[in-house]
């Protein structure tokens, strides 16, 4: 485990940032450019006035995907492998997915498998990179993980902004080979500066098997027999599982993410309603303490469970808004693709003072740091 100064900028933290800083140019410049490939060139099979809802559907269900997988890429983490292992190993994933974009740019199962490896990839590791980074701080200096958030923040919309103005630009004169290849480096440089700074890290393992934790207390709930009284929970919970395998069943239909986030939420919802008709049954089999822990958790249940509906409706500015900018009067050198980089202008652009002092401040004290 590595060790920090005391008062001291952690020197792991710049690998992180600069990583971050490379993947997220490499994601949002794949995403900026998904729906106008689509629109020119993968799906001109498509009857034209059916082309823009196809893109869309393709977008979206992409979406899904990028907030549906980091439910799998924490529990990975917390149970198995430990934050840097999942994120090394997830962002390998990515890097391959990256080239499965570049290299079937005209093969649909080619290219919607890259799109699938990219969302494992980005929503494995997006619950995982910031609470890694917040790792590397203890209480000696944890004082200084605002700035160092503050920096994380202006990566993100740092490299959102430069790759919703050049990647739009590349598509149109290099083509997809190139427009999906440079973020696919992107990427790779992004694991590759992860992995460099392997030796100065903090890792925290991966907490063992707890018997009284959220779904051994969910699981006695349901299965705790009462004489005399029906177990109601048992069924409701026996429902959500065969109507999730229904929603898995029309994956030909729905497509591979949409099903598994619809087995999801009707699992979460129906399993969740027929635990919490009965948390007191657990009482039995684990301290009042664990249950009422639960009890908390199905409080917010629901919301956890419309997190990635949500987010993937919400996420239209790389594909709602540029088909809209189709129709708009623009300059000529404007691509419609650049319509993207409006979210990151807001977000970092309201005070550039600020972000300057920031930016400046952080690099002036990890230059005068003493290395640990």
């Amino acid at each position: 485990m590595a060790s920090t100064s005391t008062g001291s900028w952690p020197r792991q933290i710049p690998f992180i940032i600069a990583s971050e800083a490379c993947e997220r140019f490499s994601f949002y410049g794949m995403r900026n450019i998904l729906t106008p490939f689509l629109m020119t060139a993968l799906l001109l099979s498509v009857p034209e006035e059916l082309r823009q809802g196809q893109a869309k559907d393709v977008f979206h269900s992409f979406v899904i995907g990028v907030y549906f997988f980091p439910l799998l890429g924490g529990w990975i983490a917390d149970r198995f492998f430990g934050k840097y292992h999942t994120i090394l190993w997830l962002s390998i994933v990515y890097v391959i997915g990256h080239a499965f974009l570049a290299i079937f740019e005209t093969s649909k199962t080619g290219f919607y498998s890259g799109l699938f490896l990219i969302a494992l990839g980005s929503g494995g590791i997006k619950p995982l990179v910031s609470s890694f980074m917040g790792d590397q701080f203890d209480q000696s200096n944890k004082s200084l993980a605002q700035k160092a958030f503050d920096m994380f923040y202006f990566t993100i919309n740092f490299g959102s902004f430069f790759a919703s103005l050049s990647m739009p630009l590349i598509l149109k004169f290099f083509g997809p080979a190139v427009a999906f290849g440079i973020p696919g480096v992107l990427m790779f440089i992004a694991t590759v500066f992860f992995w460099y700074g392997r030796n100065r890290y903090v890792h925290i393992e991966p907490n063992a098997h707890d018997p009284h934790g959220f779904l051994p207390v969910v699981k006695s709930a349901i299965l705790t027999p009462v004489q005399g009284q029906a177990n109601k929970g048992l069924w409701l919970s026996i429902t959500g599982i065969l109507l999730a395998l229904v929603a898995l069943s029309q994956v030909p239909l729905l497509g591979l993410v949409t099903s598994l986030c619809l087995a999801l939420v009707l699992v979460m919802g129906f399993v969740g309603v027929g635990a919490s008709m009965q948390l007191q049954r657990a009482l039995s089999q684990h301290p009042s303490e664990a249950v009422e822990g639960v009890k908390s958790v199905f409080r917010i249940l629901i919301l956890f469970a419309l997190v990635t509906p949500f987010w993937s409706l919400f996420d239209q500015k790389a594909s709602t808004w540029i088909l809209q900018a189709n129709h708009m009067a623009k300059p000529e050198w404007f691509e419609p693709a650049m319509m993207a980089g409006t979210e990151p202008i807001a977000g970092n652009v309201t005070d550039p003072l600020q972000q300057f002092c920031v930016v400046s401040g952080i690099a002036t004290r990890w230059r005068n740091t003493d290395s640990p």
